[in-house]
């Protein structure tokens, strides 16, 4: 029996408490939130202790791993408390505010020889993890470039939320919901080695960008880009992989973003109306119970789980490489030199 604790009892470590309740190899043992009210709540519902230290959840002899769920700058710091006491550990997406802070926590996972997962759910929605398999068994062969459209309008007051405020978010729409398209788009064409970036505060009253627009590059010149926005007033996700083959057209994330679909386009040799297949799936989001089945085999198994705390990593730099193309207003390249380095220290250990 796996024993869990939840650092952070709002939406999203209430959804993972959830799903850890359903899964039979797991027990929740342990919640805490700033919020004493909040974490007993939590805690009440699923018959286990509260406390408002995330440090004692973290260290706590009677915790195997720890869901961190809390706002981005609180991330970093109580995912490497948990990492130096042993435990595994899923972390949310963006793993921390800086690509300096993730690498930490990706060599502190090294030495402890623990598992550490990002919270990138995206992956196991079953329309992308569909058109990922469709991709690598060469359905539209070879890719060519990707698009996506991300965003949603916020919600009264939203400007007044600790998402607003960069000194715990550490950005905005980027690093909300952009951070997902950017695993997205590492998982299917690989690394980039060029990103160009403007970011705008388009309406609400904020210091940080409420619209993202990118686009990166690979070493052989593929290219993503990527809209995320808090001004798109109704929900939208679209996902676009186009090859010279044919495409995959990947729209809605259920719930609030509307049914789940995959078109699977493919090219006609004569250039007439191409073929289309149209896959719709079920409207309840199981992301979150597979993404939290892929953590526990991970640890089961003594792997590398998918999304890992690399892939967090990389994710931020491509994220602050946007940020700083912004502020210059010029292409930022990747340093790969640093990412062979650090791949090197990591496999050391």
């Amino acid at each position: 029996m796996l024993r869990i604790g939840i650092v952070g009892a709002g939406r999203i470590g209430a959804r993972r408490a959830r799903e850890i309740a359903r899964h039979s190899g797991c027990r929740l043992v342990a919640v805490a939130d700033p919020d004493p009210a909040r974490a007993q709540l939590l805690a009440q519902t699923f018959s286990c202790r509260a406390t408002a230290d995330g440090r004692a959840v973290a260290a706590a002899s009677d915790v195997d791993a720890i869901v961190v769920a809390t706002p981005h700058h609180l991330l970093a710091p109580i995912t490497l408390s948990a990492l130096e006491s042993r435990k595994h550990v899923l972390c949310e997406k963006p793993l921390a505010m800086t690509p300096d802070e993730a690498i930490r926590l990706v060599l502190a996972a090294d030495r402890s020889r623990v598992t550490l997962k990002t919270g990138f759910n995206h992956r196991h929605h079953p329309a992308i993890w569909t058109a990922h398999e469709k991709l690598c068994a060469g359905a539209i062969g070879s890719p060519l470039w990707i698009r996506c459209r991300y965003g949603h309008g916020g919600r009264p007051g939203y400007e007044k939320e600790w998402r607003a405020d960069p000194a715990q978010s550490g950005g905005g729409e980027l690093l909300d919901q952009g951070i997902h398209a950017l695993d997205l788009f590492r998982w299917f064409l690989g690394e980039f080695s060029e990103v160009t970036a403007v970011l705008t505060r388009s309406f609400w009253p904020i210091p940080v960008e409420d619209n993202a627009f990118c686009l990166l590059r690979t070493p052989s010149g593929q290219v993503a880009s990527l809209h995320a926005s808090w001004t798109q007033w109704r929900n939208l996700f679209s996902f676009e992989i186009h090859g010279d083959q044919g495409y995959l057209l990947i729209d809605g994330l259920g719930g609030n973003y509307g049914p789940e679909r995959l078109t699977i386009g493919y090219r006609s040799p004569d250039f007439s109306a191409p073929r289309e297949e149209h896959v719709q799936f079920a409207s309840d989001d199981g992301s979150w119970s597979r993404e939290w089945q892929e953590f526990v085999s991970a640890i089961e198994e003594h792997r590398r789980p998918m999304a890992d705390g690399e892939d967090g990593w990389q994710a931020l730099r491509l994220a602050h490489a946007a940020y700083e193309s912004a502020r210059l207003g010029t292409p930022v390249r990747l340093d790969e030199e640093e990412l062979c380095r650090t791949r090197t220290i990591s496999a050391a250990f």
